[in-house]
């Protein structure tokens, strides 16, 4: 029971931590240096990893936020192992597996001083390993997956679009949204896909 509802619990886990650190976040945000505690639409996630705020104040919010991110990795990179089994292309099943685990390993690296070039690298690593789930979903009928999962790519895409073009403003609003739909799309696809949906691919029947 443990083992079927690791991701589950994995992210639950890590979502608590976080919210956790957000709550004892002491302020400031790159558009107000002096604001207090943490602010979903100006605040970004990453403003939780480090020693000190914003503000120049010590950080407590560090240590919840830290192992927030080990979890979620964790419980990520369960999924990605996971699912590779239900692909039935050994090279495509091999590529979500080990890029979509080395991605992980690159999103908790984002709370080190190394995180602009985490981020980059996780960012890629979960895209190309989504986007081969993405494939494979579109050769079945699971008609609403493929819908959330072009969703999910687009959300994410434009996230990136702000991230890299230095448009900010939207940037901290678009990170949690991204975050919330990942954490939604990992889930409905854990759980309600199986292998069977993906049998036919391997062997042609309807």
């Amino acid at each position: 029971m443990l083992k079927k509802y690791s991701v589950l619990l994995g992210i639950i886990i890590s979502v608590s931590l976080l919210l956790v650190a957000t709550m004892v976040y002491p302020g400031g945000s790159l558009f107000d240096k002096n604001a207090v505690g943490f602010n979903w639409s100006k605040n970004f996630i990453s403003n939780l990893f480090g020693a000190k705020a914003v503000n120049g104040a010590a950080n407590p919010a560090r240590i919840w936020a830290d192992a927030g991110m080990i979890f979620l990795a964790v419980s990520f990179a369960l999924f990605f192992i996971g699912f590779s089994k239900r692909i039935p292309a050994k090279g495509a099943a091999n590529m979500i597996k080990y890029l979509g685990a080395a991605g992980m390993l690159c999103t908790f690296l984002i709370v080190t001083p190394l995180h602009d070039i985490m981020v980059t690298l996780s960012s890629t690593l979960f895209l190309v390993s989504i986007f081969y789930i993405t494939v494979f979903i579109l050769k079945t009928k699971l008609h609403l997956f493929k819908f959330l999962c072009i969703i999910c790519l687009l959300i994410f895409y434009y996230t990136l679009y702000l991230y890299g073009s230095g448009h900010y403003v939207w940037l901290p609003v678009m990170q949690k949204i991204t975050f919330a739909s990942t954490i939604i799309l990992v889930l409905l696809l854990e759980y309600f896909t199986k292998t069977e949906d993906f049998e036919h691919i391997k062997t042609g029947k309807k």
